[in-house]
């Protein structure tokens, strides 16, 4: 565990990618292969079942302590973070250990669903033979929350240069639904199993925000043009032996779009398309809304088929016939997927993405602009020469969404936030106007820059009404732009609408509480979701 807390320091240290390749370099040569495969895990969000709730953790904790709940829950308010309120008020540890990361967590991975008192005495065990920082490593591991400002990528990066193996093959070999607990750093780095290869997707493309005008991309006859899909991404894998749908989380979600399972019998083995999951409507997607109901189920009622039946939008051919296409230009890719599903039965689970006109920037500027009529987010931009990438490659592949809504709201709840902003003020709660009274309606904690959120934590501390834990109640003063990709209604809120996404777009403190949105432009909105709302034609755009 020391040699794992040394490596999080080294990260934690620097913002430098090159230092920090150069550590995780470094521990993959010299760690045990245990440790390595549980860096692996951890960093690629493969956390095991948590073992304990975070209220035992505060009542052992406290008790160990020999602290009251209440002071307990003082010190956490302040910090704004569990593991690190526990690493600091736990009294020194009695003994020394030399347990490994493999070790503690393998004793973590053991604990689930044993009596509670067996899991306190092996908790405060622990805690009991660690420092403080191995402590609060300790802690985050058990609580699910580690994080170690590494992407995959960064982490593939370091693990090429620590085995010399290239960076491609192990993208690949990482993915899939493999866990420590039940394969070895070896057999995952050092072999390319054909078994575990038949289900395992390939490291996904992923594309970059267009930020610029889009005539900064050339020549528009040197693009594909594409809805932008507010859906799953998913790969769907049909190999001998194997059939499969994956998230771009790395979720295997077969189970959970069993319609699919009749494409096992129309698509021929060897074959691997990328594509959107989307629930279908007649000849339009849903609402992403009606999709998520589908979202976490381990199994899916006939009543959720046939509400939001499923349909795979494909847009890309990885694997024809057992042969890897990523690195053949979009073009040709594109040519045989057109094909593939040009064979297949016309309006099934399986359709392709249509491609747009691209006669200019100008045009598919109108295309755009008309997208949430087409029930899209805005459109993609992909270069017709261009290989399947691995991960985010700058240059080949552009998001170009629309613009967010946005709606004035005012602050009226201000909670602390945790790691590094722990001592600031940065989660809200925002409400809009319906006549006299303010009705709650998101909650974000992102769009803000430091400086602004250390203003903020100021006039909250100065504005509080009342405290309610955590959570300050303020005056109703503060007003921010709030915006959001989309709208739904909720019958679990009291506004009976949530937001996509929220996000603070900017502080207006030009604007007073008086100025703020109304509950009415809210339902205007989510009128439009609905299709209430169509677009103009391009002249009126």
């Amino acid at each position: 565990m020391n040699r794992f807390a040394r490596l999080f320091a080294a990260l934690d240290g620097t913002t430098k990618t090159t230092a920090k390749t150069a550590a995780l370099a470094a521990y993959f040569r010299d760690a045990p292969e245990e440790d390595r495969l549980w860096t692996i895990a951890l960093l690629s969000g493969r956390r095991p079942k948590r073992a304990v709730t975070a209220t035992e953790l505060r009542e052992w904790a406290a008790g160990a302590a020999d602290l009251p709940h209440w002071l307990f829950e003082e010190a956490y308010s302040v910090t704004g973070d569990l593991a690190e309120t526990i690493a600091l008020v736990l009294p020194p540890p009695t003994r020394d250990s030399a347990e490994t990361l493999g070790g503690h967590m393998r004793a973590l991975v053991a604990l689930v669903g044993r009596p509670a008192p067996q899991r306190q005495a092996a908790i405060l065990a622990a805690w009991d033979s660690l420092g403080p920082d191995e402590r609060f490593l300790f802690n985050k591991l058990i609580t699910g929350g580690f994080r170690m400002g590494v992407s995959q990528g960064l982490m593939t990066r370091a693990l090429a240069q620590a085995t010399g193996l290239e960076e491609a093959t192990l993208a690949h070999r990482l993915m899939g639904d493999w866990t420590p607990a039940g394969t070895s750093y070896a057999t995952l780095i050092g072999s390319d199993d054909p078994a575990a290869a038949g289900r395992r997707p390939y490291p996904f493309a992923l594309a970059s925000p267009l930020e610029d005008p889009p005539e900064a991309l050339g020549d528009p006859a040197d693009w594909l043009a594409e809805w932008k899909w507010d859906g799953i991404r998913g790969q769907l894998i049909h190999r001998p032996g194997a059939f499969a749908l994956w998230s771009r989380g790395e979720d295997l979600i077969t189970d959970r779009f069993p319609e699919f399972a009749l494409l096992a019998n129309l698509l021929p083995p060897g074959t691997v398309i990328d594509g959107e999951v989307v629930a279908w409507g007649g000849d339009t997607p849903l609402p992403f809304a009606d999709l998520q109901k589908r979202i976490g189920r381990k199994s899916v009622p006939k009543r959720l088929l046939a509400e939001a039946p499923a349909r795979l939008l494909a847009y890309d051919l990885l694997e024809e016939g057992g042969q890897d296409l990523r690195s053949a230009p979009l073009g040709l890719r594109r040519a045989r997927l057109e094909q593939l599903v040009g064979a297949l039965p016309a309006g099934g689970l399986l359709g392709l993405s249509p491609a747009l006109p691209v006669t200019g920037w100008a045009a598919l500027a109108s295309l755009r602009a008309m997208a949430r009529g087409a029930a899209a987010e805005g459109l993609m931009l992909k270069r017709l020469s261009s290989a399947y990438h691995v991960g985010r490659k700058r240059g080949d592949w552009w998001k170009w969404k629309l613009d967010p809504f946005t709606v004035d709201a005012v602050m009226i709840y201000a909670q602390a936030g945790h790691g590094r902003r722990a001592t600031l003020y940065t989660d809200f709660t925002f409400a809009v106007r319906d006549g006299d009274d303010l009705v709650p309606f998101a909650k974000a904690y992102s769009g803000l820059t430091d400086d602004e959120f250390r203003r903020i934590t100021d006039w909250v501390r100065r504005h509080t009404l009342e405290r309610f834990g955590p959570v300050r109640r303020v005056v109703p003063e503060l007003v921010f732009e709030i915006a959001f990709e989309g709208i739904q209604a909720s019958p679990r809120h009291r506004s009976g609408i949530a937001l996509r996404f929220p996000r603070m777009l900017r502080w207006r403190q030009d604007k007073t509480v008086a100025e703020i949105d109304t509950i009415q432009t809210l339902r205007v909105l989510l009128a439009g979701q609905r299709g209430f709302c169509t677009p103009a034609p391009p002249e009126e755009i």
